[in-house]
C-alpha cells in the first residue's frame, strides 16, 4: 500500500489504462486508483522507496545547510528548492523541528539530516573533505556572480533576519554575497538558498 499521497496534489493521473507495466518500481495500488503526487511524469506509478532509489543514483555533488535557532519557515522551501535541484543532502543546524509545509512533501525525496550546532556541522564536513561557502552579504563577502564554485561543497545558509551566526562565519571557508539593487537590506533565506543552489547548477550541472 502506499504511504505518500501528497497533501498538495499536483496534476495528477487517473488509474491506468490497458496492462499494467512491468517491473518492480511500481506501485499497484498507485496503478489501480490513480497517481495524484506532485511528481514529474517519468516517475508516474513509481513506489516511494524506487523514486527516492533512482533519484539517489543521480543526485548531484553539492549540500545545504541552513541554521535553525528560530523554527525558521524558510526551511521547507530551502528542501523544496533542494529537491527541484537534486541536492544531495539538506542539513538542519539547531533545532530538530521545522515547518515542513514549505516542502510540499518534497522531504519524502530528499534527504534531511540534523546537527545540533555548527561545530557538529564542521565535523562532518571536514571529514568528507567538503568546504562550506558561507551565503550572506556580509562586508568582505565575495560576489557568488564571480566566485569558482567547487564542485564538491556545502552551501551554508543563515537565520532569516540575522543571516549566518558567528559559529558560521568563523566555520564558512568563504563568505559569498549575492548582488542587490533595490533598498531592502537582504533577500529571504529561502530565495538566498535557490540562487546559491541554482548558481551551482548553471557552473557544474549545465541545462537539465
Amino acid at each position: 500500500m502506499t504511504d505518500d499521497a501528497d497533501d498538495a496534489q499536483g496534476p495528477g493521473v487517473g488509474p491506468w489504462v490497458g496492462p499494467w507495466p512491468t517491473g518492480s518500481q511500481y506501485d499497484p495500488e498507485l496503478l489501480r486508483q490513480g497517481d495524484q503526487r506532485n511528481v514529474v511524469d517519468s516517475y508516474r506509478y513509481w513506489r516511494l522507496d524506487a523514486i527516492v532509489a533512482d533519484l539517489d543514483n543521480r543526485r548531484h555533488d553539492f549540500h545545504v545547510a541552513i541554521e535553525n535557532w528560530r523554527y525558521d519557515f524558510n526551511i521547507g522551501s530551502i528542501v523544496r528548492t533542494a529537491n527541484a535541484f537534486l541536492a544531495a543532502e539538506v542539513h538542519v543546524i539547531g533545532r530538530r523541528r521545522w515547518n515542513r509545509r514549505g516542502a510540499m512533501v518534497t522531504d519524502r525525496y530528499q534527504h534531511v539530516s540534523h546537527h545540533p550546532t555548527v561545530d557538529d556541522l564542521v565535523r562532518w564536513a571536514r571529514a568528507k573533505d567538503l568546504p562550506l561557502l558561507g551565503v550572506d552579504n556580509l562586508p568582505g563577502a565575495v560576489a557568488i556572480e564571480t566566485y569558482p564554485m567547487p564542485r564538491r561543497c556545502v552551501l551554508l545558509l543563515g537565520q532569516e533576519g540575522p543571516g549566518l551566526s558567528d559559529a558560521a562565519r568563523a566555520a564558512s571557508d568563504v563568505t559569498l554575497s549575492i548582488a542587490q539593487y533595490g533598498s531592502t537590506r537582504s533577500i529571504n533565506a529561502g530565495a538566498a538558498g535557490a540562487i546559491a543552489m541554482h548558481t551551482w547548477i548553471r557552473l557544474h550541472a549545465g541545462a537539465g
